[in-house]
């Protein structure tokens, strides 16, 4: 079963996601990793699952090529 964090967690064991606030900014703008949102509106609480953080990560990592 899969693991479920608030954005607090996230930011507190992933510091490379930024903030609780820069997670927030990159859910308004459609980016960052994928994330569960309870309710509609303000009101709704979010979650983000561990495997989809780190999917993202890894999506997100770039392999240096090797020098010729």
């Amino acid at each position: 079963m899969d693991e479920f964090l608030p954005p607090k967690q996230v930011a507190r064991e992933y510091p490379v996601l930024g903030t609780t606030a820069a997670l927030a900014e990159r859910r308004w703008r459609g980016e960052g990793p994928a994330y569960i949102k309870t309710g509609k509106g303000r009101g709704g609480r979010v979650f983000y699952r561990r495997n989809d953080i780190e999917q993202f990560l890894s999506d997100c990592t770039v392999a240096p090529r090797s020098a010729a």
